[in-house]
């Protein structure tokens, strides 16, 4: 099959495209490299002048007047230049439902070109889009992502401007256009099913599908210190909870000088972060997740023991045991130095839980297994 994948977040379509060619497939990979990440792409569309020192000018002053960012809008001219080229695939997937990220009258007119010029297209329920801001808003869950907007915290609030972007009647058309005409969504992990529950055109979850030959795995071991790492998003460190980890941080250095070693890293693109969760022994992912991340994921397979959403209804789906693959952290600072505590004072479960994890994720979500799960849903649909 002739494939075209759209958009990234982190790395879940360059490790499906992975995942493809194993089985034989052609990919080919359009995105903007997901911002400061710079995710791998065959075609890139990241914003050049605009990000450039020349560029860059002009579009600090443009932010401050108008409010609006012309990298965006750099984006959708280069898909716009590269667009009439990506026609004739059997299946094209977007990565959700602003996968060019543009402005939203570009987006709607480039994604129905894309539509008009192949045979079969598909979401991923990823990220923040019109489903899932909506079921959050009704606070159905015990909590999620936007805990700290509905907390009142001040400072919180501008990490969720572009949430509401979403419920704009200029961004309504572009979902109501790709839930008319696309061949289904497909939820990309647990936490993306309950917004999705009861629409038709929800095909299913496919749990992300991580490339356990590319990261590799080892049994962890502890010969000095614990090495503790938490890489820092500042545009999402409410949403991930950050601040929970870093309170909890300072009183575990101030119990533990002696058996602990700290890193704590912002805003470093992703070939950096691998290095430094390289040599950790637990990574600090986010606490309102019900399920995990790719980043979660990536760290899980190679051994390491992760704080990030592992909930009773993960739990439930999986057939696991608390803690048997991963930590679920809360937004609670006591509940999270009471785990960090007995894995620094037991560091024989770091080792345990590690090597669960990686068999979890050759099991669960293992790059070529997950791809073929997507292909069945599109050959099916």
């Amino acid at each position: 099959m002739k494939i075209l994948l759209v958009g990234e977040f982190s790395r879940l379509h360059n490790s499906l495209k992975e995942g493809l060619l194993a089985l034989g497939h052609e990919v080919v990979l359009v995105n903007n490299g997901d911002g400061f990440k710079n995710y791998p792409a065959d075609i890139s569309i990241r914003a050049a002048f605009f990000k450039s020192k020349l560029g860059n000018i002009p579009r600090q002053i443009w932010v401050r007047i108008f409010k609006y960012d012309l990298a965006l809008l750099e984006h959708g001219i280069r898909f716009w230049w590269i667009s009439k080229k990506l026609k004739n695939f059997d299946v094209v997937q977007l990565i959700n439902e602003r996968p060019i990220q543009t402005t939203s009258k570009l987006e709607l007119f480039l994604l129905k070109r894309i539509f008009k010029q192949n045979k079969k297209v598909f979401s991923i329920c990823c990220g923040i889009d019109y489903m899932t801001v909506s079921h959050m808003l009704q606070q159905k869950d015990r909590y999620s992502v936007m805990n700290p907007y509905f907390e009142g915290i001040s400072e919180a609030k501008k990490q969720y401007h572009y949430y509401f972007d979403f419920l704009t009647k200029s961004h309504q058309k572009i979902h109501q256009f790709l839930y008319k005409n696309s061949s289904g969504v497909i939820a990309s992990d647990l936490d993306y099913v309950a917004p999705l529950i009861g629409n038709e055109k929800y095909l299913g979850m496919v749990a992300n599908p991580i490339n356990i030959d590319k990261i590799g795995s080892s049994e962890t071991t502890i010969s000095g210190k614990i090495f503790i790492f938490l890489g820092i998003n500042s545009g999402n460190s409410f949403t991930k909870g950050t601040s929970f980890f870093e309170k909890a941080l300072v009183i575990i250095q101030e119990k533990y000088p002696n058996l602990i070693e700290v890193k704590i890293t912002t805003d470093i693109p992703y070939i950096e972060y691998q290095k430094h969760f390289e040599n950790a022994h637990i990574i600090l992912d986010q606490v309102y997740g019900f399920d995990q991340g790719f980043n979660a994921l990536e760290a899980m397979a190679k051994g390491k023991v992760v704080f990030t959403g592992a909930e009773v209804e993960f739990l439930n789906h999986y057939s696991l045991q608390v803690d048997e693959v991963a930590i679920n952290a809360l937004p609670d600072v006591n509940y999270l130095v009471e785990k960090l505590s007995y894995l620094i004072e037991n560091p024989s479960e770091i080792n345990r839980i590690g090597q669960n994890a990686i068999q979890f994720i050759n099991k669960e979500h293992h790059y070529v297994t997950q791809a073929q799960k997507y292909l069945t849903l599109w050959m099916s649909n």
